[in-house]
């Protein structure tokens, strides 16, 4: 196997569905050796979430596509660890790891022996990542979190979807489950954080990451425009709070999103539509002007890219410098020459089913220590014998 920046750190993974396997699969592509703890029989819910699922090589149905979105590079082991011998098994294996990660209720392995208070005092340098809903304390600590209500709660569906009064007008979740994935992003970020601190000074630590407290972070300039202004910032579509033009713009074909950044690429995009006139109008000469007359902005921008193919808009933005870029469809993604020259798409083996495993790759480009994809998402239990055989045998 490749030697990844973190090979040598082991991870025992007791999360599950997506924000904790999230965080676990960063690590593991970085080369951590994370061993992921499965119901017996059953295993991460996420194996069922489908359709579509994987075909195995005798014909049965294997698992769901969105398990192996977020479980690329770890070891599986069926193990119930409500049970008092598998209770004592993860403390044995915490002796050995470096990194606990779990996304249970708050409290809810204190009964099993297993919370950071039982494993600390296994292993003292002992980095313990929780993830939950809304954090180890205050009144809604003990509540349940999903992605779909804490992007409500946490105010990303009152910036998403249709302004009021236009067709289809709702508050709107994202396509993905942002809240999840940020969260599983900034937690293998503290992870990082804490190891460190713990290989200087032996000292081990909770985290406490909360999907709430994540989302609350990502509305990032929405939620500093509500201080800074006093206004609760409002669904806009696909047009952007603080700058314009800066939103998909219609052609023959499809969409394309024109993102201007700078008063200087809005008078280039003026002479690339052929109307230099637009660029010197006096309602347009600033962001902030072109803000406060966006309806007539957009209208009259509308018009200029209504006639031409996405190719042809493209081509003269480009030219003139212009950010832009098509409105792709996913399959579309991964035909683009870019996605292509990346390598965006891993295809790994794995026994048991009857075609390659296809995953998205890692977008973390490193010179010295490359991202190495060692191992495929796991079957149920792939990893049982080999991870608990030398525990049980007393090695």
């Amino acid at each position: 196997m490749a030697q990844g920046p973190l090979s040598g750190v082991r991870i025992l993974d007791l999360s599950r569905v997506l924000a904790g396997p999230w965080a676990t699969q960063t690590l593991a592509d970085l080369g951590a050796e994370v061993i992921k703890i499965e119901r017996p029989g059953a295993g991460d819910d996420t194996r069922h979430w489908g359709p579509p699922f994987t075909a195995r090589a005798d014909g049965s149905k294997g698992d769901a596509a969105y398990f192996l979105c977020a479980n690329r590079g770890k070891k599986s082991v069926e193990l119930d660890i409500a049970t008092p011998e598998g209770a004592k098994i993860v403390r044995e294996l915490t002796k050995s790891c470096d990194v606990v990660v779990e996304n249970f209720k708050t409290g809810g392995l204190r009964k099993y022996g297993l919370d950071f208070a039982a494993l600390s005092a296994v292993n003292p340098k002992l980095v313990y990542c929780s993830i939950t809903g809304f954090g180890q304390d205050g009144p809604d600590a003990h509540r349940a979190g999903y992605d779909y209500m804490i992007q409500a709660m946490g105010g990303l569906m009152s910036v998403t979807g249709q302004p009021d009064g236009a067709p289809g007008a709702e508050p709107m979740k994202v396509g993905v489950a942002v809240a999840d994935l940020f969260t599983g992003l900034y937690a293998s970020n503290a992870i990082l954080a804490a190891l460190l601190h713990a290989r200087a000074t032996g000292q081990g630590q909770h985290i406490d990451i909360a999907l709430f407290d994540v989302q609350a972070a990502m509305l990032a300039n929405q939620a500093t425009n509500f201080f800074v202004g006093g206004r609760a910032p409002t669904r806009m579509g696909n047009a952007h709070p603080n700058l314009a033009p800066y939103q998909p713009f219609p052609c023959t074909d499809g969409m394309v999103v024109i993102a201007v950044g700078n008063d200087g690429q809005f008078r280039s995009l003026a002479t690339a539509l052929g109307a230099p006139g637009l660029g010197a109008d006096p309602r347009f000469a600033t962001n902030a002007l072109r803000i406060e007359h966006r309806a007539v902005l957009t209208a009259e921008l509308s018009a200029l890219t209504a006639g031409r193919t996405m190719k042809a808009l493209m081509h003269a933005l480009e030219a003139a410098g212009v950010p832009c870029g098509p409105v792709n469809t996913i399959d579309q993604v991964f035909g683009e020459p870019q996605a292509k020259h990346r390598g965006l798409e891993v295809t790994q083996m794995r026994g048991d089913l009857s075609a390659p495993v296809r995953t998205v790759a890692s977008p973390i480009r490193m010179s010295a220590t490359p991202v190495a994809y060692d191992l495929p998402p796991p079957a149920l239990g792939e990893h049982t014998d080999e991870v608990l055989g030398p525990l049980r045998s007393g090695g």
